[in-house]
């Protein structure tokens, strides 16, 4: 019953977000690690032994414990994307906010300049 729990919540993983990226809700280059993650679930419910392998290849004693590291790995992975957009962004709109300011000021002196020749 946990294996068809694991296939369909995988199954379902990939739905909502290629049905978001469908939408315009999100873009490719954020859906990647959820595509990846929902892709190596999917894989791990429907062949639960390359799991074990996986792990056993890695040297990881208990295949639970790869799930979690690899869970916690793309987790990992979005916050560090998020915090390099984030970061890019906060630097695009201190630059636009300086140029507002400076079109501000040359429009407030434009119209100073234009009532003092009146």
């Amino acid at each position: 019953m946990s294996y068809i729990f694991g296939i369909v919540s995988a199954a379902l993983i990939l739905v909502v977000v290629i049905e978001l990226l469908r939408r315009r809700h999100l873009r490719e280059r954020h859906a990647i690690w959820w595509i990846i993650a929902g892709v190596l679930a999917l894989v791990a419910g429907i062949f639960p032994v390359t799991l074990g392998w996986a792990a056993g290849l890695l040297g990881i004693e208990v295949p639970t414990n790869l799930v979690f590291f690899v869970s916690i790995s793309i987790l990992f992975l979005v916050g560090l994307q998020h915090s390099s957009e984030l970061t890019q962004l906060e630097s695009k709109t201190r630059t636009l906010a300086e140029r507002v300011a400076i079109l501000e000021l040359r429009l407030r002196d434009a119209e100073q300049a234009s009532s003092d020749k009146n």
